[in-house]
């Protein structure tokens, strides 16, 4: 008997040993990927060791802990189709001698990391790297990195003290009961804040999801040729090589003359607008047929029918909020990995969910930089600086930990939460998830409609040529007849 207690100690030992050695794994091929992010985009002058040994330092230490927020986003994001591949994996090989490491404890123990590195970030991390890097010591001490430490180590004393004040304050209005033991701060408290900051991601998800779906369109666009039916490439081509032509004979002859700077820049701006005019046409000409005409209208297909599957399973999923009560997310104990499917259509179906979940987190973070609040924080290759990458980090990693709680208010998935993630106290609440999901699918529609609507009309006036006509020529005045016959010509 004490010989299977130790081989089962023995056991579990290894199985741990396992379970940590792969979570290191993922999570350091994680942080050399958002390290090599963050690099593509700082800016090179920030981190300069000639001139401030100390500020380098600091800005250094900043991005490190910007790369660990940036690592957790990734491994946040990645969560839910990982899980759903691996059911689907042990579903596929039940006895496989190679996919005995794969099991519910490894999952669950993802999930509680993510869950654990996600609040350390947004409460201590980056809120120490802003202010570590706004610091400059206290007066009379002595000048150092440690001096930085010590100031910004008081105020994010003070910061914490504040927010749970605040927090001590909502939940003694809501609940009208004052708590004060220190136990009561771990379990009422935290779990109140986790599950505020849970309820602005999953709504700020809400706002920017249903605009980048709309705002997929004339990105994917703006990245592929477009088929030119009505159009000719080479005579638009000619034209805009003629006028860069002549624009860089003006400024050529402006830069010897006495001109003034004031009366180049316009040219150097529109010299530099028809080169890349030129530019594009000149990668339109050397287009294949295949690409020019099939890769465009298959992707914008593509986009088309993951939007309304979305959709479609959003409105769905309504209806099963309405007849079923299993439909709620809610959180799972003990996640039984390789039992059953987590998707009625079987291993394609969990396909699906996890290219529509990959699709919704991409199409969040487009809508986030094209919202007009947070444009400023879009990030440009070497030029970003240091607070605008914490700014990002903050930003993506708000998203990224409101993902799986967002696929599974909106029935994407039927995957239930793991960990902490299931216990939000607002995901227990049917009016509020039976609202989301009206308002996602309500707005996903509406944005996707007007989008349609107004990329066909500019699409035929550009077509047809008519964006070329005067401002005082109303375009809905013009006879039918006479835009086919514009059309007709352009084809012949």
């Amino acid at each position: 008997m004490e010989v299977d207690d130790v081989s089962v100690r023995e056991q579990l030992f290894h199985n741990k040993v396992r379970e940590t050695f792969i979570c290191v794994l993922l999570f350091t091929c994680l942080y050399i990927l958002s390290y090599l992010i963050l690099t593509h985009f700082k800016k090179n002058a920030d981190y300069i060791t000639t001139d401030d040994i100390e500020d380098a330092t600091v800005n250094k230490i900043a991005l490190w802990l910007c790369t660990f927020t940036l690592s957790v986003a990734v491994c946040a994001v990645l969560l839910l189709p990982i899980s759903i591949l691996s059911n689907e994996v042990l579903l596929t090989f039940p006895h496989s001698y190679y996919m005995q490491w794969l099991n519910g404890s490894l999952i669950h123990g993802l999930w509680n990391l993510v869950f654990l590195f996600s609040n350390l970030s947004l409460v201590f991390l980056m809120p120490f790297a802003y202010f570590f890097t706004e610091s400059e010591g206290f007066v009379g001490c002595k000048r150092g990195v440690m001096a930085r430490v010590y100031e910004t180590a008081v105020v994010l004393l003070l910061l914490t003290l504040l927010v749970l004040g605040m927090v001590w304050v909502g939940v003694a209005l809501l609940n009208n009961t004052a708590r004060e033991s220190l136990y009561d701060v771990w379990e009422c408290y935290l779990p109140y804040l986790y599950s505020a900051i849970s309820l602005f991601g999953v709504l700020l998800l809400l706002l920017c999801t249903p605009f980048g779906l709309s705002r997929m369109f004339s990105v994917t666009g703006s990245l592929l040729v477009k088929p030119g039916l009505l159009e000719n490439v080479e005579v638009e081509m000619n034209c805009a090589t003629f006028e860069e032509a002549s624009l860089s004979r003006k400024l050529n002859s402006g830069s010897r003359s006495c001109r003034t700077t004031v009366d180049v820049e316009p040219l150097r701006m529109q010299f530099l607008s028809v080169q890349a005019k030129r530019i594009a046409l000149q990668m339109r000409r050397r287009a294949s047929p295949w690409q020019r005409n099939l890769f465009y209208p298959l992707a914008m297909l593509l986009l088309l029918a993951l939007t309304v599957v979305c959709v479609l399973m959003v409105c769905f999923h309504v209806l099963e909020l309405l007849f079923d009560e299993t439909a709620m997310p809610r959180g799972m104990g003990d996640p039984r990995l390789g039992t059953a499917s987590f998707s009625m259509f079987g291993s394609l179906g969990a396909a699906v969910q996890v290219v529509l979940i990959m699709y919704l987190m991409v199409s969040s973070v487009v809508g986030f930089y094209s919202s007009p609040l947070f444009t400023s924080l879009l990030p440009h290759t070497q030029d970003t600086n240091l607070t605008q990458i914490i700014g990002n980090c903050v930003s993506l990693l708000v998203l990224s930990s409101a993902l799986p709680v967002f696929s599974r208010t909106l029935g994407i998935t039927r995957f239930d939460l793991l960990g902490d993630f299931g216990r939000y106290n607002w995901l227990g609440n049917f009016h509020i998830v039976f609202l989301y999901n009206i308002l996602f699918a309500g707005l996903t529609s509406a944005c996707l409609i007007n989008t349609l609507t107004w990329t066909v009309q500019r699409e035929l006036i550009r077509a047809f040529g008519l964006h070329k006509l005067p401002l005082t020529v109303s375009r809905t005045t013009i006879p039918l007849k006479l835009l086919l016959a514009n059309g007709l010509s352009k084809i012949q």
